[in-house]
């Protein structure tokens, strides 16, 4: 994603757009995978060696916060980050940590009208954000 877009995300959620907030929103799109805090200190240290390791899990709780980016937890505890914000789904090997996009509208349409035929009382579906456990024969 090129630096304009990113800069424009942040300016439509009113947020100062920093060098440190720039380099973390770029790689969580750049790394593409559903990256840890740990990978994307890796990646920017790599053109910003001076960041503060604070200073990154403070930018991505403010990226969170400001519905730039997605928590992803996985089985193992560790806190990834997805940049996608479009509904979808996540296929996990439980082998190898791997986390990946699944899209599915039939899924989606599925979900939505076995949930409104249950009338949960008091409750207000927002989003179904599925964990699909298994595991990748490329592992």
């Amino acid at each position: 994603m090129d630096n304009k877009l990113l800069k424009q995300k942040l300016a439509e959620k009113g947020m100062k757009i920093t060098p440190q907030r720039m380099a973390i929103l770029e790689a969580v799109y750049e790394l593409n995978n559903h990256p840890t805090a740990e990978n994307i200190i890796e990646f920017i240290r790599k053109t910003h060696p001076n960041v503060a390791i604070g200073t990154v899990y403070k930018v991505l709780e403010t990226l969170v916060e400001n519905g730039l980016i997605k928590k992803v937890t996985t089985d193992r505890n560790f806190m990834r980050y997805d940049g996608i914000l479009e509904s979808h789904h996540h296929l996990y090997c439980s082998n190898c940590d791997l986390i990946e996009d699944y899209h599915d509208a039939e899924l989606d349409e599925l979900l939505k009208k076995y949930f409104e035929s249950k009338n949960i009382s008091g409750f207000k579906i927002e989003e179904f954000v599925l964990q699909i456990k298994g595991t990748f024969n490329k592992c």
